[in-house]
């Protein structure tokens, strides 16, 4: 009997290759500052936080990997943030190849983006890379300028480059000791990482909606945002708004001298929490309890559909929120801005949402009984594991070799999603030939 991979499989199996191909690597010699192999559960975890755009990691990334170490990891995380697929769409694009119609499904499961035909496929890969780089390069340039004041041209270069590219892949790494900690009062950088993760955070999709939104304008034509561009806005806007006031209140930071400074530290927090883009201007761990309780939420939360950050998405607490208004108020349909949300749309939030909180559930379950850090700290760290978010309480370099695994499963299942993996073991296209009586449950 021959064994035949469905699409979902395929883009599962390509994410897991290129994590194990980024760990062998990773674990090389080569790429150790002390020229010495790195233990392969360590460079399975920060591979995999690499693939997943997480940002965790279980050593110092300036420190302890050489420049070829840290441009694998840099490779690993933008391949994450983008999607493999997008590279081999291009190519194939770019050579005049016919893209399979597995292919085509596997490209679009991989970014989260509705059906294209052959033509617009291949074009919308194209624009989703000349954005990318356009976005990075924009941040890279002025970083490196900013840092060019305090380190030679070459590394100040190469500095504006990484933390671009992270921040645009929401991946959160940073070859600092204490992320971005020591810039914490630079507008510049404060801004720059802002843009660029939210950016990368809000969607590719978004971000072609808004600019086919403005050319059309100016040619006098016919235009308006898509019912997701417009849920994605929205939704993202209310939640690093209510999450930088709800921190503003919460926290106490001594270190910051002015309101001003600290308005600057609460947004950055929040729009990186929201993004997943992981970067920290303040100790996460030294926050209240109110404080992580609030960045848990945003990063379970997340960033947009067919972006470079993680999450249950935006759209889908949008697709919730606006399912429980419709059931409050006796509709018998979910209607936003005059469009009706389709019912698989709903069920397909409602799964997402699920699978995360059971998820979330007996990853703590395990990590409870076998980390020494507290309850809190635990579950902050799972949460942004699973919403690839990668800010830390402080405890990851201190986890078990259970912990450790539980966090690379948990990381690949954020970046490649619950229902995705589920939908590859479990799915099984058929055809329901007869219908069935309806009878009613009591629930609630």
């Amino acid at each position: 009997m021959r064994f035949k991979l469905n699409p979902l499989q395929i883009l599962v199996l390509g994410y897991a290759i290129i994590t194990i191909i980024g760990a062998l690597l990773l674990s090389l010699p080569i790429s150790n500052a002390k020229g010495m192999y790195q233990p392969f559960l360590d460079s399975l975890f920060v591979a995999t936080s690499g693939i997943s755009t997480s940002g965790l990691t279980v050593v110092d990334i300036g420190r302890y990997y050489t420049l070829f170490g840290q441009i694998v990891l840099m490779s690993i995380f933008q391949i994450g943030g983008i999607g493999y697929m997008t590279f081999l769409i291009f190519i194939a694009y770019m050579l005049g190849e016919k893209i399979s119609l597995i292919t085509g499904v596997i490209a679009r499961e991989s970014l989260a983006t509705k059906s294209y035909g052959y033509k617009m496929l291949g074009q919308f890969f194209k624009n989703v890379l000349f954005y990318t780089f356009i976005f990075e390069s924009i941040g890279a340039i002025i970083l490196a300028v900013y840092w060019s004041k305090s380190y030679s041209l070459p590394h100040s270069i190469y500095l504006g480059i990484f933390h671009s590219v992270s921040a645009f892949c929401t991946a959160g790494f940073s070859v600092f000791p204490t992320s971005l900690m020591d810039y914490k009062n630079s507008f510049t950088v404060n801004t720059t990482i802002n843009i660029i993760s939210l950016i990368g955070g809000i969607g590719f999709f978004v971000i072609m909606d808004i600019f086919n939104l403005i050319y059309n304008k100016c040619r006098n034509l016919p235009a308006r945002l898509t019912l997701h561009s417009k849920m994605a806005l929205l939704v993202t806007f209310v939640v690093v708004i209510a999450g930088a006031a709800t921190i503003l209140i919460t926290e106490q930071w001594p270190t910051v001298a002015t309101t001003y400074d600290k308005a600057m530290v609460t947004s950055f927090q929040s729009i990186s929490a929201s993004t997943t883009d992981g970067y920290n201007t303040i100790d996460i761990g030294a926050m209240s309890a109110s404080g992580l309780t609030i960045l848990m939420m945003l990063m379970f939360i997340g960033a947009s559909p067919g972006s470079t950050g993680g999450g249950i998405k935006t759209t889908t607490l949008g697709v919730l929120f606006f399912s429980m208004l419709a059931y409050l108020r006796g509709k018998k349909s979910v209607v936003v801005f005059e469009r009706e949300i389709p019912l698989i749309t709903v069920l397909r939030a409602f799964t997402v949402f699920s699978l995360f909180v059971l998820i979330a559930i007996i990853d703590l379950t395990i990590l409870a009984n076998t980390e020494k850090a507290s309850y809190l700290k635990v579950f902050f760290e799972i949460i942004s594991a699973l919403g690839n978010t990668g800010l830390s309480a402080g405890i990851t370099p201190a986890l078990t070799s259970i912990g450790k695994i539980v966090l690379i499963i948990t990381m690949f299942l954020g970046r490649v999603g619950p229902a995705t993996i589920a939908m590859a073991l479990f799915f099984k296209p058929h055809r329901q030939a007869l219908g069935y009586p309806q009878e009613d449950i009591f629930v609630g």
